[in-house]
C-alpha cells in the first residue's frame, strides 16, 4: 500500500487502485471532541497593597468576578481600605472545550461610593485552560489560592488579590430513566 499526503487529502493505493481519502481539518476535530460541564468554583480570600481612591475615608472595595458572560459580585467590605478580606466562594457554569478560546477569569476591583460613581481599582486575570483541560480528564482539578497582580488601566502595579479555584466535572444525567440499565425492560 502507497501513501501520499497533500494538505487535507489523501491519496492511498490499495491492490493497483486509487483511492482519495478526505481527512478532516484540525478545527473539525477540534470540534469533534466531546463537550465536557461542569462547575468552577473560585474562592475569593483577600487583596493586599490596593490603590486607595478614596481621600477622605478608607474605600469600600468590592470584586466583580466574570467568566465568559456571567457575572458574580463579591460583598462590599465596609471600611475595608488597602487590604480587604472576602472569604467567600462564587459558583460558574462551564463549558469545555467551548465557544472561544478565551478562558480567562477576569477579576475587577471597585470601590463602592455613595454620592458618585464607584471608582475602578484595579483588575487581574487568571487564566484556566490548563485547569478545565486537567479537569475534564481526571474529574476535578485545583488551583490552591494563588496571589495574582492587580494592575490599573495603564498596566501599572497596584497590589495583589489572592484566589483559588476548583473545577468539577458535571455528571452526566439521564433525561429518560427507562432507558438506564435495561432493567425494567426484563422479563424476570
Amino acid at each position: 500500500m502507497l501513501t501520499y499526503k497533500r494538505s487535507n487529502t489523501t491519496l492511498r493505493t490499495f491492490k493497483g487502485r486509487f483511492y482519495f481519502i478526505s481527512l478532516p481539518t484540525w478545527r473539525e476535530r477540534e470540534t469533534e471532541r466531546e463537550m465536557a460541564f461542569g462547575f468552577m468554583e473560585v474562592e475569593l480570600v483577600k487583596a493586599k497593597g490596593l490603590r486607595d481612591t478614596d481621600v477622605f475615608a478608607r474605600m469600600d472595595p468590592y470584586v466583580l468576578l466574570q467568566y465568559k458572560g456571567q457575572e458574580r459580585k463579591s460583598s462590599v467590605i465596609h471600611e475595608g481600605g488597602r487590604n480587604p478580606v472576602w472569604n467567600e466562594k462564587f459558583v460558574f457554569r462551564v463549558e469545555y472545550p467551548g465557544s472561544g478560546d478565551q478562558y480567562k477569569l477576569n477579576l475587577v476591583i471597585m470601590d463602592k461610593d455613595v454620592f458618585s460613581a464607584d471608582d475602578f481599582v484595579g483588575q487581574a486575570a487568571v487564566y484556566v485552560k490548563d485547569l478545565l483541560a486537567e479537569g475534564t480528564e481526571k474529574g476535578s482539578a485545583e488551583l490552591r489560592p494563588h496571589k495574582y497582580s492587580v494592575v490599573r488601566a495603564d498596566q501599572s502595579y497596584c497590589g495583589e488579590i489572592e484566589v483559588g479555584i476548583t473545577f468539577t466535572l458535571k455528571e452526566q444525567e439521564y433525561a429518560d430513566d427507562d432507558d438506564v440499565g435495561g432493567w425494567k425492560e426484563s422479563c424476570f
